[in-house]
C-alpha cells in the first residue's frame, strides 16, 4: 500500500514539476501577466484613494493601506488560476479526452498536477508585482508573523476553485460548451467572493450571505486573513474551508463517475 501511495504521489510530482519548467521556459508570459496586475493595483489605488479621502481614515475597520494589501492578495488568487474548465471541455470537443481518460493516471490528478505547475510560478510573479506597487504607494506589508496561516489557506483556497473548475469543465460531458457557466462562476467570485470590493463594506444581510458561500472562503478569507493574521480568524477559516472541500470534493468525485458514463465524443 505505502509503495503503491509512494509510486503515486512520484507520478503526479514529475506531471507538476514538468509543467512547472514548461512554464518558466516562457518568462515573457509571466511578464505580460505581471502587467496586468500592476494596471489593476494603480486602477484600485486612485479608486479606493479618493473613497477614503471623502470618507475618512477607515472604512469598517479597513485603512487605505489594509484595503489594498487585501485587494493585492485577493487578485494575486484570482489572476493566478488556471482555465481548468475550458481545458478540459476543449478536450470533450477536440475528442482528444478519449486519450487522456485512457492514460495510465487519474484524469483528476492529472488536471491537477498541470493546473498547479501553472498556477505557482503565475502566483508568485503576480505576487510580486502587485506587492512591489501596494508597497511602493500606501507602505510595508502587515507582520509576516502570519504568513504561515497564508500560505496554508491559499493552498485550501486554490483546491476549492479547482473542484469547482473542475466541476464546470465537466459538465463539458453534457453540454460541451461551458463558457457561460465559467463567466457566472467568475462574476460569483468577483462580487460575492470580495474580490472587487472588501466583504466587510457591504451590508451585513450581504456579508453574512457571502461568508456563507465558497467563494468567500477561496478568495474573502486568504485575503483579509493575510491583513489581519489572528489564530481565531485563521481556525474560523480553516474549519470552512475544510467543510467546502469536504462538500466540493465529494460532488467532483460523484459527477467525475457519472459523467464518464455520458461521454460522448465528437471525433477522436
Amino acid at each position: 500500500m505505502l509503495r503503491t501511495v509512494t509510486r503515486s504521489t512520484a507520478k503526479y510530482t514529475a506531471i507538476f514539476r514538468t509543467q512547472l519548467l514548461n512554464s518558466l521556459a516562457y518568462p515573457a508570459d509571466l511578464f505580460s501577466r505581471s502587467l496586468t496586475m500592476v494596471l489593476f493595483m494603480w486602477i484600485f489605488l486612485n479608486l479606493w484613494r479618493v473613497t477614503y479621502n471623502a470618507v475618512g481614515s477607515e472604512i469598517e475597520g479597513l485603512s487605505l493601506g489594509e484595503t489594498m494589501w487585501y485587494l493585492m492578495v485577493a487578485e494575486t488568487i484570482v489572476l493566478s488560476r488556471p482555465r481548468l474548465s475550458r481545458n478540459v471541455a476543449d478536450a470533450v470537443k477536440e475528442g482528444s479526452i478519449a486519450y487522456l481518460l485512457n492514460k495510465p493516471y487519474h484524469f483528476l490528478l492529472y488536471q491537477a498536477s498541470i493546473a498547479f505547475g501553472d498556477s505557482l510560478l503565475r502566483m508568485v510573479a503576480n505576487a510580486l508585482a502587485g506587492g512591489l506597487v501596494v508597497w511602493w504607494t500606501v507602505g510595508p506589508p502587515p507582520s509576516p508573523v502570519g504568513l504561515p496561516f497564508v500560505l496554508v489557506a491559499m493552498t485550501l483556497a486554490w483546491l476549492i476553485d479547482f473542484c469547482i473548475n473542475a466541476l464546470i469543465g465537466l459538465l463539458a460531458f453534457l453540454v460541451e460548451d461551458v463558457s457561460a457557466f465559467e463567466w457566472i462562476y467568475s462574476k460569483f467570485v468577483l462580487v460575492l467572493g470580495g474580490v472587487l470590493i472588501p466583504l466587510d463594506f457591504f451590508p451585513a444581510w450581504l456579508k453574512s450571505f457571502a461568508l456563507a458561500l465558497p467563494f468567500a472562503a477561496s478568495t474573502y478569507g486568504p485575503a483579509r486573513l493575510f491583513v489581519d493574521a489572528s489564530f481565531v480568524r485563521f481556525l474560523d477559516l480553516l474549519w470552512k474551508q475544510g467543510f467546502w472541500l469536504l462538500v466540493l470534493g465529494g460532488a467532483l468525485a460523484y459527477f467525475y463517475h457519472r459523467t464518464e458514463k455520458w461521454l460522448s465524443i465528437n471525433g477522436g
